[in-house]
């Protein structure tokens, strides 16, 4: 895999995205699969990196 890989990212509620960028600040993510869904299309996977950012609340 090549190093200084950009992840782009639009889900503003989590604390790792750049919105002015729309990039994830971690050097990696972890993705796994949604029990159960078998569409073949992306919602069969998720990113579990994602933590909410509190300042949303504001």
């Amino acid at each position: 895999m090549e190093k200084n890989q950009k992840i782009n990212c639009t889900v503003t509620s989590c604390k790792y995205n750049n919105k002015q960028y729309q990039e994830c600040s971690l050097g990696q993510i972890i993705v796994t699969p949604i029990i159960g869904c078998e569409t073949k299309e992306p919602d069969e996977s998720m990113c579990s990196s994602y933590k909410y950012d509190e300042r949303e609340k504001i």
